[in-house]
């Protein structure tokens, strides 16, 4: 097995002397091995730098991964452990986010707008989630979100309404999540209290449930906007519509 000096080890990890002292102290990497007065580290060292450089660029307290290496050295899965991370924390859309301009923004949105209205449109969407400031351009989260919007107010719906009812419809949609996630909580989730340390299986099993949810929720969901849209269009215009055929039949 190839030995390293610690300046080497470093360069080796994409580290710092500086950070592997520090990991030391914090127990997060073994002591090297002494000869003479010069410590050598080995690749056990590489592949334990390189793992701790991972969780910190993925968020991870150095705490979490004390706790994470701890149960890697007694034989659990740590890999499993991320793999669960990785679904709790990857996007639930395959949209590409966007960008667009400001002037952009007040040709599509801000037509027969003055400036404080515009204004204040701009800052009832970025509340909304519509667009992030971001330099001299704005992110666009969902273009299909905004999207929508533009067709709307081409529509003829004024751009209030349109936002009132997007805040309104992104409310009702916090609530079907927090009912799938509390569903899924208390029927698998809670499992994990069970155990002081989760098993492999388990993670492995929460895993794929957070994963098949990602499908299910739009199966769900889909049909039942569509039947209640059903409803709601025949309600709303069921009465007109046999107006305009009466008047119809009267200019035959």
């Amino acid at each position: 097995m190839a030995e390293y000096r610690i300046d080497e080890l470093a360069r080796l990890a994409g580290s710092t002397v500086r950070n592997i002292r520090a990991y030391q102290d914090r127990g997060l990497l073994p002591p090297p091995r002494l000869a003479g007065r010069v410590g050598l580290y080995d690749d056990s060292h590489l592949a334990r730098l390189r793992l701790i450089g991972q969780l910190l660029g993925r968020g991870y307290t150095f705490a979490i991964i004390k706790d994470l290496l701890s149960a890697w050295e007694t034989g659990k899965d740590v890999g499993e452990v991320l793999g669960l991370e990785k679904v709790l924390t990857d996007p639930w859309s395959d949209e590409i986010p966007g960008t667009t301009t400001y002037e952009e923004l007040v040709e599509i949105f801000g037509t027969g707008l003055d400036e404080d209205e515009i204004a204040r449109v701009q800052e009832r969407t970025i509340e909304l989630g519509l667009i992030e400031p971001d330099g001299e351009k704005f992110r666009v989260p969902s273009p299909r979100l905004l999207h929508v919007g533009a067709e709307l107010v081409a529509a003829g719906i004024p751009l209030d309404s349109v936002l009132h009812i997007a805040a309104q419809i992104r409310d009702d949609c916090d609530v079907i999540a927090g009912r799938f996630v509390n569903l899924v909580q208390e029927h698998v989730f809670d499992r994990l209290d069970e155990q002081p340390v989760p098993d492999g299986e388990q993670v492995a099993e929460v895993a794929a449930v957070v994963s098949r949810m990602r499908p299910l929720v739009k199966m769900v969901v889909d049909p039942f906007i569509a039947r209640a849209m059903e409803t709601h269009v025949q309600a709303a215009l069921g009465e007109r519509l046999e107006t305009i055929r009466d008047a119809m039949r009267d200019g035959d």
